[in-house]
């Protein structure tokens, strides 16, 4: 073989060399991190089927077959309680955090921090009571995301399933929902015995989500584990109302964190969605997208259909959107509750609401009237006034702290205190940090919501309430301080977006004087 040709075998093999050399590179160092950039599902995703074979073996559960294109539940295996040592926290997916571009760049290459998925869920949720797991995406939807879109977040047990499956039928949107699934502690799904409430449960829910195309198409599905029966006592109880201790927040903030849209409801499960707010938030969205802010002329109270600041829908949506305003839509009850049972029978429209609301005797009252202070902050006799579509948005002006109504905000508002366990305050907390970080209320005078009646557990609320009282009182002073100390050391103190919090905050008898010398001094 000539000098020449070998010299040509040499530069091509280099030449190979250099190009396998440059691709593997490129895949190690840049597309490779790049790909991890997103939160991983916290199991790979096989084919359907021989996911559910997976299931059914980990956990020897009948799983029903669905026949619905979805991507199934993530496998259960067998280690679920991280309770014992950190480490067990640990699991085999990593969160990729990226280097900032100047870091990267200084370096060369794009690279990261890889933390494990549920250390990085504990710290998310480590104010809740532990021993508690959270796994998001159980259930992914295959629907598209519109991030203009708004997703009602909210929480289930067991026995609310049936509700919930009403709740999918009537919005047909976006949900992002945590159940809560009872599992003994140091237990796996495989150790128990196959008519234990924990199997049952999970099975139900498998069985309830294979119930409807609408589940697979609109539905993302969190899991919360935990042994908790009721957060007041450590005997077991028959009821599954207790489940989970009731953290009712920690429930919240997970459904809300794991949202896939910029706008988001806060929504118990047992309210129909009567009007179309989803349809009128979207299209105010689009006009707001599309056309220039204007402000328009003061006009009395009663006349103008939107608020009496002057701003129109068009500048409400946009303060939605940067997270300074929260959209109220008003709640409502039947006077008997026999009569509230089946949502098929509920008014679709304002004008035959206030039919029913103004009827002899009412058929239909605000929610919780015999309590003003939870809802009354609405002003429901405004509501009542403005005629039905006029597209009114009208503004909140005598908020108080036990405000807890149901609301759309951006998903990037404040989030809710974990700190309760149980009913009484918890949701109210939501609403007071939301106002203190500087959001004002908005009532969508065309749209309402109705409460589908059931039977409460009185005994364990009343105690639970009393035991949160206190709790709330604890949190109002805090939150208090915390948020006014913030804006002092920003410079923002008297700035209307403080504004919330300077006036709330005074009202509250132990910090009163703090709060006085810290906005005077």
């Amino acid at each position: 073989m000539s000098g020449g040709v070998v010299l040509r075998l040499l530069q091509f093999s280099l030449g190979l060399y250099a190009a396998v050399a440059v691709i593997h590179t490129t895949w190690l160092y840049l597309l490779l991190p790049l790909s991890r950039l997103s939160w991983p599902s916290t199991a790979s995703a096989p084919a359907t089927a021989h996911r559910v074979d997976r299931l059914s073996q980990s956990t020897g559960l009948n799983v029903p077959e669905l026949n619905v294109d979805l991507d199934l539940a993530v496998l259960l295996d067998d280690d679920h309680w991280a309770d014992v040592s950190t480490s067990r926290y640990a699991s085999s997916e990593l969160v990729q955090l990226p280097r900032s571009k100047v870091s990267a760049r200084k370096i060369g290459r794009v690279s990261g921090y890889g933390v494990n998925e549920e250390t990085l869920l504990s710290k998310a949720f480590s104010e809740a009571m532990h021993p508690t797991r959270i796994i998001p995406f159980y259930f992914k939807a295959a629907h598209s995301v519109d991030p203009d879109d708004v997703t009602i977040t909210t929480l289930v047990t067991s026995n609310r399933f049936r509700v919930f499956k009403q709740l999918v039928e009537r919005y047909r949107g976006p949900i992002s929902v945590t159940i809560h699934i009872p599992l003994p502690l140091h237990s796996s799904f495989s150790t128990l015995k196959p008519d234990h409430p924990s199997r049952a449960a999970l099975n139900s829910l498998h069985a309830l989500y294979a119930s409807s195309p609408l589940f697979s198409r609109f539905v993302d599905v969190h899991l919360a584990l935990s042994p908790f029966t009721s957060p007041l006592s450590s005997e077991a109880t028959s009821s599954t109302e207790g489940e989970g201790g009731r953290q009712f927040n920690v429930w919240r903030n997970a459904a809300r964190l794991f949202a896939r849209t910029d706008f988001v409801m806060m929504l118990d499960v047992d309210f129909a969605v009567c009007t179309d707010w989803r349809g009128f938030i979207r299209d105010t969205l689009r006009a707001a997208s599309s056309s220039p802010i204007r402000h328009t002329t003061r006009t009395p109270r009663r006349a103008q259909p939107y608020v009496p600041d002057g701003a129109n829908g068009t500048e409400i949506v946009q303060r939605l959107r940067e997270g300074s305003a929260a959209l109220v839509v008003p709640a409502f009850e039947h006077v008997k509750q026999e009569d509230g049972v089946d949502q098929r029978s509920f008014p679709g429209d304002k004008q035959t609401l206030i039919k029913l609301v103004q009827a002899n005797p009412p058929v239909i009252a605000s929610f919780h009237a015999s309590w003003g202070p939870g809802h009354s902050s609405t002003d429901y006799e405004r509501y009542y006034s403005i005629p039905a579509g006029s597209g009114a948005i009208y503004k909140v002006e005598q908020y108080q702290s036990a405000y807890e109504p149901y609301v759309i905000t951006n998903k990037r508002v404040s989030w809710c205190d974990e700190r309760f366990a149980g009913y009484g305050g918890n949701k109210a907390a939501c609403l007071f940090e939301m106002y203190l970080s500087g959001v004002s209320f908005y009532v969508l005078s065309d749209h309402f919501l109705i409460h589908q009646s059931h039977k409460y557990e009185e005994e364990a609320r009343r105690e639970e309430r009393k035991s949160n009282r206190k709790v709330y009182a604890d949190f109002k002073e805090e939150s208090c301080l915390r948020y006014l100390y913030r804006y002092y050391r920003e410079g923002t103190l008297h700035t209307e977006r403080a504004a919330n919090a300077r006036e709330e905050c005074k009202k509250i008898k132990n910090i009163s004087k703090t709060v006085s010398q810290l906005i005077n001094g």
